[in-house]
Formats: structure tokens, C-alpha cells, sequence
């Protein structure tokens, strides 16, 4: 897993994680405790790329979704962004799409302007 520390423009640090693979049982675990450590111990500021992650399961899903709580707790923010055409349906199916921030592109993650479609 790629692990990469921007600057934003506010001045604060935001760790971009971008997994690969399968976001599943077998990987969500190891997942989950890097999110936690970036947290804690890095920045509270966490976007996840899931441009190479091609498959998310149940276990996929709680990991990101206790990232986005551990975030939340320390006053972060948590992103979502370049969601793969083959996972994307995962979100929309579960509705996750609208708990989660998610951007189109990694730079607009950092930006901090969501893709959202005005209704």
C-alpha cells in the first residue's frame, strides 16, 4: 500500500493512502490498522485512492467506515477518491456513497471539492 504526505493549502498535513488489490477480509484488517496509525499518529487528514483496488467487500466497507469515525473523533476529515468502475457499484448498492466524501480525482480530494451533482 502507497503511503504519500501532502500539504494542503490551509497548511495541514493530509496522508493519502491508495491500496491495491482486493479490499477484503483478508486485507480490510491490515487496512483498518493503517488507517489507525495515520491517524494517530500522523495526521487526523486521511484520503484513500481506491483507483487499484478493484474488489470491496462487507469488511472492505467497515474498514472505511471506521477510518471515517476515528477521523471524526480527532476534529479530521476523511476522502474517498478515483473509486474504481468495478467497486463503485459496492457503494452505490450499499448507499455508502452518500455517508462517504467521494471525489472523482486525488487532486480534487486534496482541494477539498466534492463531485456532487446539484438536484
Amino acid at each position: 500500500m502507497e503511503q504519500t504526505t501532502h500539504t494542503a493549502q490551509n497548511g495541514k498535513t493530509v496522508i493519502v493512502l491508495t491500496p491495491s488489490g482486493r479490499l477484503d477480509i483478508t486485507t480490510a484488517w491490515q487496512f483498518r490498522l493503517k488507517l489507525q496509525e495515520c491517524i494517530s499518529k500522523v495526521s487526523p487528514h486521511i484520503v484513500v485512492n481506491l483507483g487499484q483496488v478493484n474488489f470491496i467487500d462487507s469488511s472492505g466497507l467497515t474498514s472505511l467506515v471506521a477510518g471515517m469515525r476515528d477521523a471524526d473523533k480527532v476534529s479530521g476529515s476523511f476522502r474517498i477518491c478515483n473509486v474504481h468502475p468495478e467497486a463503485k457499484l459496492v457503494f452505490e448498492v450499499t448507499m455508502m456513497d452518500s455517508v462517504f466524501e467521494i471525489f472523482d480525482t486525488e487532486a480534487e480530494a486534496l482541494e477539498g471539492e466534492p463531485h456532487r451533482v446539484a438536484t
